[in-house]
């Protein structure tokens, strides 16, 4: 399967014409679309909610990522194979977390470029169509890349911010939960906030935060929002108290 997570959106032309691409160079591989609204124009957050959704999916899975702001300068284009998962996109640290947590990890740069190749649409003129050979198994002109040149080491293990904010209203953070102690305590935008378990445990219009499925530390509003009620944004500092 072909995996998109962009900051496109839904709404326009460009997850459309990317998925054009796919259909017509790939036609029997399902694609999923994973994220549509992205953290816009920040490919580090970006990274963190890569890094905790991609393990989910099996080996051979193909995430076609584009959160790509410097588009048509000299930022590489990459492909990463970590733990037998492929990724295609900009070499801009949108993969970072991918390559330091993988046990097994390889990175090229991708050397075809396409006849029609536009300053501003990378991803419809050039990932899309790695990710469709990818997925199909055809070969891509490519060269071998250090692994260590896909990460950014000053980038820390966990980003203690907000890195997305859900339809109801719920704030991942860029946090492992399981990198948190128990009885820690999230303080962001001035509210200080209590771990329990799950969204009833605590009374209507009460915040908590919480393992989320996928494993962030989450910030919610028992059956609220969390981002009208606390005030919260993508981007937002957390702190955490112990």
């Amino acid at each position: 399967m072909i995996l998109l997570f962009t900051d496109f959106g839904l709404s326009g032309p460009y997850t459309g014409q990317m998925k054009a691409v796919l259909a017509q160079q790939a036609p029997t591989v399902p694609v999923i679309d994973l994220f549509a609204d992205a953290p816009a124009f920040d490919p580090q957050l970006s990274a963190y909610l890569l890094a905790a959704y991609a393990p989910a999916f099996p080996a051979g899975s193909v995430f076609l990522c584009v959160v790509d702001p410097g588009v048509g300068t000299d930022r590489r284009p990459v492909m990463v194979e970590a733990d037998g998962r492929w990724f295609v996109g900009p070499d801009n640290g949108l993969f970072a977390l991918i390559a330091r947590r993988a046990t097994s990890l390889n990175a090229w740069t991708i050397d075809w470029i396409p006849d029609r190749l536009s300053a501003s649409f990378h991803g419809r003129d050039l990932f899309a169509p790695v990710a469709a050979s990818l997925a199909t198994g055809r070969p891509v002109d490519r060269s071998p890349l250090a692994p260590a040149a896909i990460d950014r080491p000053d980038w820390p293990d966990e980003l203690p911010r907000i890195v997305y904010v859900d339809v109801y209203g719920n704030a991942m953070t860029g946090m492992r939960a399981t990198t948190l102690p128990a009885d820690a305590v999230l303080t962001v935008a001035g509210s200080r906030i209590a771990r329990a378990r799950t969204f009833g445990a605590v009374g209507p219009g009460q915040p908590l935060w919480y393992e989320n499925s996928n494993g962030l530390a989450e910030i919610a509003v028992n059956r609220g929002r969390a981002d009208r009620v606390l005030g919260l944004a993508v981007g937002d500092p957390v702190t955490v108290e112990t």
